[in-house]
């Protein structure tokens, strides 16, 4: 897949709003309130970085990261999430596009590492796998994963902003 990633502008963000949406509309693993969590990182400013797959003019794909917070005190750590595809553009390597500029842009800027929610097949092909001494609690830890960039690897329980709680818009 082919597609420009860039940094979201302004203009974007009812299209992010709109795909985000659209991706989890039936994703039967999905709480359908993804597009909100974006929403609500963006209006506290916990966005750190939100970027776009567009191919031939229309946004096709976004991912987002925000940091999170663990108790062992480690510092530099960032949440990836959500990511989301249109449903026609999955399949195609957008999400892939997205994780590789996403990791390459968390290497550039020093971050220690960075955990995510997901399928362990498809997320361990960048990286990330289950990390015994890093917890979410109430999540299968199969499903939380973790990428450590620069050693040492955090150990303690993970928190995310409580924009994840966001239910509406």
């Amino acid at each position: 897949m082919n597609c420009m990633i860039r940094p979201e502008n302004r203009e974007d963000r009812a299209v992010i709003h709109a795909l985000t949406e659209a991706a989890f509309r039936e994703a039967p693993h999905s709480s359908h309130t993804e597009q909100f969590i974006v929403d609500a990182l963006r209006s506290r400013g916990e966005l750190s970085l939100s970027l776009v797959a567009e191919k031939d003019g229309q946004v096709v794909g976004h991912v987002a990261l925000s940091p999170v917070t663990i108790s062992d005190g480690s510092t530099g750590w960032f949440g990836l999430g959500p990511i989301s595809v249109l449903p026609g553009w999955q399949g195609q390597g957008v999400g892939a596009a997205l994780m590789h500029a996403a990791l390459d842009a968390l290497r550039e800027q020093g971050a220690q590492g960075c955990v995510l929610l997901g399928e362990p097949a498809y997320y361990g092909r960048f990286g990330f796998r289950a990390e015994p001494g890093l917890v979410l609690p109430g999540v299968p830890p199969e499903y939380f994963q973790a990428l450590c960039l620069r050693p040492p690897m955090a150990q303690g329980e993970v928190q995310y902003s409580p924009a994840f709680e966001a239910t509406v818009g």
